[in-house]
């Protein structure tokens, strides 16, 4: 029997932990249901045999590594596999998007972003320990804010793939066909802050400098710095400032989104951000931020894992393909140190973030077991 038709023998299982996970309701901001979620993950993994190590925060939902040792030699490197449980849905929106399966369709909110992913994982670590497979050292980090950009998780997530062979990034693949993702952009997340001089836009505006006015300066030179030939966009999506119409501004900020995709271009726009300077006199400019995310290049290593995990795909009847998008994930962080990452692991659907989120129930089923074919022969 194959992976794909052991899976499938198993689909009713694999949809009712779907449904467990997707009514966790798990907002990234609502440490107390995120932490309800990972420990559901953590007695679920203990059964299963694992080790499991908790990292407590603070402000967003405690990380968790489970840890199932290998079959192999005791110096054999580990997997990486890598989930989030947050979500942007906030509480109560499972009463009015319930999970549900129609045909092939599963809906509910965060099951394609990311949700499923970690069911995916259950059902393949339950199916390598009945059938007893062999495998390397299995790492598993449950993240709790990557919907926020990861902003606690980063160095723990370095930590662990420093020591990894590749990394399993279950993120949802790129609808429709479900290419798995082996380039992804760089993000960058700035602020700004205007400080203009304050007076009377009738009676007194020689007196005044109009931060707003500087303001728009820097949104034509912010614009200006994009290059969509090499994949630059600098975007300035929120803006605000002044406090009455007939009154001279005296403070503005604005909010900036940076995309890359090379660490050059990073590099380049990133200076050009926080090296920036006032045009209109009177007026003072202050930037704080810089990359959040390095970009995870096409390089020969990525390349290399995607090949190795195609060929797995293919041994399943799976036809894998690849591609790239703008948005970045965790990923990007262990791309960036040099270690095979083959990201876009989740299972096929599309709607993240959006009201339409669903995923196929076919696909859910060849994922699962694509991603026990690469936890067993990688």
């Amino acid at each position: 029997m194959t992976l794909v038709e052991a899976m499938h023998e198993r689909r009713e299982h694999l949809l009712a932990t779907v449904g467990e996970v997707v009514r966790r309701e798990s907002p990234s901001t609502d440490k107390a249901a995120v932490d309800a979620l990972a420990a559901y993950l953590q007695e679920q993994c203990r059964a299963l045999g694992a080790e499991v190590e908790v990292h407590p925060q603070r402000e967003y939902g405690d990380l968790t590594v489970t840890r199932w040792g290998g079959t192999g030699s005791a110096d054999e490197k580990p997997l990486l596999v890598m989930t989030h449980i947050d979500t942007v849905w906030p509480l109560g929106t499972i009463d009015r998007k319930p999970f549900s399966v129609e045909g092939d369709i599963a809906r509910g909110p965060g099951i394609f972003d990311m949700k499923a992913s970690v069911a995916m994982m259950l059902e393949a670590i339950r199916l390598i320990r009945e059938r007893d497979l062999p495998h390397r050292p299995i790492q598993w980090l449950i993240n709790t804010e990557e919907e926020v950009g990861s902003p606690v998780s980063r160095p723990l997530i370095e930590e662990l793939a420093r020591d990894s062979a590749y990394v399993l990034c279950l993120e949802p693949p790129i609808p429709p066909e479900g290419k798995l993702k082996t380039f992804r952009k760089g993000v960058g997340m700035f602020t700004m802050r205007i400080t203009g001089r304050a007076a009377h836009a009738g009676a007194d505006p020689e007196k005044g400098a109009s931060a707003i006015q500087e303001l728009a300066n820097q949104i034509l030179y912010l614009h200006s710095l994009s290059d969509l030939d090499l994949g630059t966009t600098v975007n300035v999506g929120v803006v605000h400032g002044g406090t009455r119409p007939n009154v001279i501004a005296a403070e503005a900020v604005a909010e900036i989104d940076l995309r890359v995709s090379s660490q050059a271009e990073a590099e380049r726009v990133v200076a050009a951000i926080l090296e920036t300077r006032p045009r209109h006199p009177g007026t003072s400019v202050t930037v704080e931020g810089g990359l959040n995310r390095p970009p995870m290049e096409r390089t020969p290593t990525i390349v290399a894992a995607f090949e190795r995990a195609r060929e797995i795909g293919a041994s399943l009847g799976l036809d894998l393909q690849e591609g790239g998008t703008g948005g970045a994930s965790d990923g990007n962080f262990t791309a960036a140190l040099g270690v095979p990452t083959i990201d876009g692991l989740g299972c096929p659907g599309d709607g993240g973030h959006a009201e339409h989120e669903h995923i196929s129930v076919t696909g859910l089923v060849e994922r699962a077991a694509l991603l026990t074919g690469l936890l067993t022969e990688l």
